[in-house]
């Protein structure tokens, strides 16, 4: 007679739940995205990808990591549109969230309680320090939450924020190395003091 164990139980039983990966830019959200939702189609569950339409910095249908690590996805425009998409689906996977719509929350909330894992990653705060989108609200209501955090690259501490380095005031302006620089604490401290 095989017995299996609660573990085994919990992991083969189809539970709906809300995993957020949030940090600054360059802490790796994306690169852990990805690494679930491969480990997701290895253990041959169903998986579908979401991305915002308007980030096609590296490619406008992937969803591509600062390492160049990609996996295919589906660019929407409004967070009602993942539903859509979802009937057939064991994970759904939501990159760049802190882009989309305030509906997003309901949008997740709606499938985690029909079963399906979701797994949301995107940046918790904007370039000035503000929580960004429906990002907080994710976090209130997910499962699990995990903050990955960048290097400060004028201390090496961990970094805390994303500083905007160009001068520009629009609060989404897609960008990377050239545009922001993962900074802690009181290195932004210091860079918004002479940035006045």
């Amino acid at each position: 007679m095989v017995v299996f164990s609660e573990d085994h139980v919990q992991e083969t039983r189809r539970r709906g739940r809300i995993e957020v990966v949030c940090g600054s830019m360059f802490s790796g959200k994306t690169e852990e995205l990805i690494r679930r939702l491969k480990r997701a189609k290895f253990a041959k569950q169903r998986v579908e990808i979401f991305k915002p339409a308007m980030d096609v910095r590296y490619s406008e249908e992937n969803v591509v990591s600062h390492d160049s690590n990609s996996i295919a996805s589906t660019p929407i425009d409004s967070s009602a549109s993942i539903l859509l998409f979802t009937s057939e689906i064991d994970v759904v996977g939501i990159d760049e969230a802190q882009f989309f719509d305030e509906g997003l929350v309901n949008v997740c909330n709606q499938l985690a309680n029909n079963g399906i894992r979701v797994i949301i990653a995107g940046l918790d705060m904007d370039y000035k320090g503000v929580p960004f989108g429906p990002i907080p609200a994710l976090c209130a209501i997910a499962d699990e939450v995990t903050k990955v955090h960048a290097i400060c690259v004028k201390c090496g501490q961990l970094a805390y924020v994303s500083h905007r380095i160009v001068k520009n005031d629009k609060r989404v302006l897609l960008g990377e190395k050239d545009e922001y620089e993962p900074l802690c604490r009181e290195c932004y401290n210091k860079a918004l003091n002479n940035d006045e």
